[in-house]
């Protein structure tokens, strides 16, 4: 059986699930296929599994991208935490030093300056970015492929997860492969033609058009490949689910 056939069938036994024998036997078959997330037993439970093994089945499906006429007045930054003395450091020299490490199981481990993120090919698309506290705002998020950086390293076959991190302390999240290499998935470093803002996560953040905002981490320093999430933090897949959030939050 071909890989559109294996999907078809399985998106037909979630949808019969759904409809005869209700969440519990979607959790079932998502166990079966690998689509359970990692906080599966927290707040959200088979609720969350069955959003989370749905959008698995559209993993190539593109996020809205709108006209430049639509662009948001001003995009909208949330409040942060004062910077700490290492970011402050780093910004005074103009990020030259800031370095994203790339680990975990990859063939060629890195650390990259902003100038060679830079120096990758530039992809841009304008998305919608909106919050679980009810705001949002469309830009012009312009940064290199996810994708082309995780190439260049080289990923492990067995490898399932990309997680990352913040500066800031306790500030991380992860996402699957399947959404690490999806082509709207961003290292973004510029925002509506010009450099991304500290405000907005500059100089470097995740742009992932397809979830909300919380997973949109800013201030990236580290890329880590894995096959278990189960090592990071609380074992939940990102600091999110360990206050109170979904790790998965596809929209």
């Amino acid at each position: 059986m071909n890989s559109t056939s294996r999907r078809a069938l399985i998106k037909t036994g979630i949808a019969a699930a759904a409809g005869v024998v209700g969440l519990p036997a979607i959790a079932r078959i998502a166990q079966r296929h690998g689509m359970i997330p990692p906080d599966t037993g927290g707040a959200f439970g088979v609720g969350e599994t069955l959003n989370y093994a749905t959008h698995r089945l559209t993993r190539n499906s593109m996020a809205r991208e709108f006209p430049p006429d639509k662009i948001s007045a001003k995009p909208f930054a949330n409040e942060l935490a004062p910077p700490s003395a290492a970011f402050r450091r780093l910004q005074a020299g103009g990020f030259a030093d800031w370095r994203l490490a790339i680990d975990g199981i990859v063939e060629r481990p890195a650390a990259l300056s902003v100038a060679q993120v830079k120096s990758y090919p530039s992809h841009s698309h304008i998305t919608l970015i909106q919050c679980e506290e009810g705001w949002s705002y469309i830009a012009k998020w312009t940064g290199t492929q996810l994708s082309h950086v995780l190439d260049r390293v080289g990923v492990h076959p067995r490898a399932k997860y990309v997680v990352y991190f913040s500066i800031e302390k306790d500030w991380w999240d992860s996402i699957d492969l399947d959404e690490a290499l999806h082509p709207q998935t961003l290292l973004a470093y510029g925002l509506n033609d010009g450099e991304l803002p500290v405000a907005n996560g500059g100089p470097l953040r995740m742009r992932l058009p397809r979830q909300l905002g919380y997973k949109n981490v800013k201030f990236i320093t580290r890329l880590t490949v894995t096959d278990d999430l189960k090592k990071f933090g609380k074992g939940l897949g990102s600091s999110s689910p360990e206050q109170g959030y979904a790790w998965y939050a596809g929209i």
